[in-house]
């Protein structure tokens, strides 16, 4: 059985041929296995190019798509390598384009001439036709197993009565509100999370008056690097972490198991990642600090101190609410397969807006990242904490069922 056609019953994810060590196979070069990998992360790219750049939808649903390409990658990966470098070259792009093409139609004829490029320079034969097959069935169990997922129910509406605590859509409704009810891309538990503090406790009033102070356009508490830091971190992340990881591995290759199942895990983790954390903002719709500053009156809390004028957070809100953090959702779990992988001590390099920024380890990235969401007043220290929480332990669920 294939990994896209089992992606939701995890314990046959265990795949055999050696593949749980990432070793390449005895009877093929090393430098075979490196070409055929160099393939994979250009698919990477071309898939980050797909979601984000093209078809521009939001993250979260943009990392939906990225993981059905990344989990079919690896599945045609584990069965082309063991047919040699051309089977698996060509099995990695076809499974990229296949699935990609299904879900992406203004894509297609980029997505067509891709892989026209790539196999030109590749021999015709039984191995490329191999490959080909190989590919095509784990694009086609892949987009079976998520028909009827629930990514495109579109009569799910957030609503709850406005109340103390109680975040409240614009006019425009919760953005991705049917995200919650997507179903897992890897079939693991979710995270057990204790939920947003109580608004009469000293915890909440001390995050509260943490971004209070932080958090605003006009904070004179923030440094001029916080703030940098903060409008850095501001865009969509997801491909942001993608390129550099990719330029790493253009500059520091390894082999085609060990880079698709990387791949394949850290898009899994982030995919149910994201379904989690929309979940919990749908059914708790914890309001964020811009709306907790402006109804301190009616916390309950003696300790939340009032702001004297209007507060506006530094970096404007997106319409869902504070808990758990959806950026964290994308950073943490990256992170954690990343360092699990690769070490903690990898030096990326990130660029976003026309600048870059480069990072001593995944531990500096993340600190910047966690911090960059209260700087910039879009969340309570507890949703960044409980969503880092939720994201590495989404990793090392997800890397178990991955192998």
């Amino acid at each position: 059985m294939s990994l896209g056609a089992s992606l939701l019953i995890a314990p046959l994810l265990v795949v055999s041929s050696g593949s749980t060590t990432g070793a390449a196979p005895s009877a093929r070069s090393a430098d075979d296995h490196i070409k055929a990998a160099e393939a994979a992360v250009a698919r990477q790219r071309i898939a980050m190019r797909t979601a984000y750049t093209e078809a521009g939808p939001a993250p979260p649903v943009g990392a939906l798509y990225t993981s059905f390409a990344s989990l079919a990658v690896y599945d045609a990966a584990l069965e082309g390598h063991q047919h040699g470098r051309v089977a698996a070259t060509v099995a990695v792009a076809t499974a990229a384009h296949d699935v990609l093409h299904e879900y992406f139609p203004a894509s297609r004829p980029a997505l067509n001439a891709d892989p026209a490029a790539m196999l030109a320079t590749l021999p015709n034969g039984a191995k490329a036709e191999t490959g080909a097959a190989i590919g095509a069935a784990a694009a086609d169990a892949m987009i079976a197993s998520r028909v009827g997922d629930g990514r495109n129910n579109a009569a799910i509406a957030y609503s709850k009565a406005p109340a103390a605590g109680i975040w409240q859509p614009p006019a425009s409704g919760m953005a991705l509100a049917r995200l919650g009810f997507v179903k897992p891309v890897v079939d693991v538990p979710p995270v057990a999370l204790d939920g947003p503090d109580a608004l009469t406790s000293a915890a909440y009033a001390a995050d509260y008056n943490e971004v209070r102070l932080l958090g605003s356009t006009t904070s004179t508490t923030r440094t001029d690097e916080q703030t940098a830091i903060a409008r850095f971190m501001a865009p969509n992340v997801n491909p942001v972490y993608r390129d550099a990881l990719c330029r790493y591995l253009e500059s520091e290759p390894v082999g085609l198991i060990p880079v698709t199942r990387m791949f394949a895990r850290i898009d899994g983790a982030i995919a149910n990642a994201f379904i989690q954390s929309w979940r919990l903002k749908y059914d708790l719709g914890y309001w964020r600090p811009f709306r907790a500053i402006a109804g301190a009156e009616t916390d309950g809390n003696p300790a939340t101190g009032l702001h004297p004028t209007p507060w506006l957070p530094l970096v404007p809100n997106p319409a869902y609410s504070d808990y758990t953090s959806g950026h964290a959702a994308g950073t943490s779990p990256f992170a954690e397969v990343v360092r699990q992988t690769l070490g903690d001590d990898i030096t990326p390099v990130l660029r976003s807006g026309g600048l870059e920024r480069t990072y001593t380890s995944l531990s500096a990235l993340e600190h910047d990242a966690f911090h960059a969401r209260i700087w910039g007043g879009l969340h309570f220290r507890d949703a960044m904490e409980d969503g880092y929480l939720l994201g590495h332990t989404m990793a090392d669920q997800v890397m178990r069922a991955i192998r």
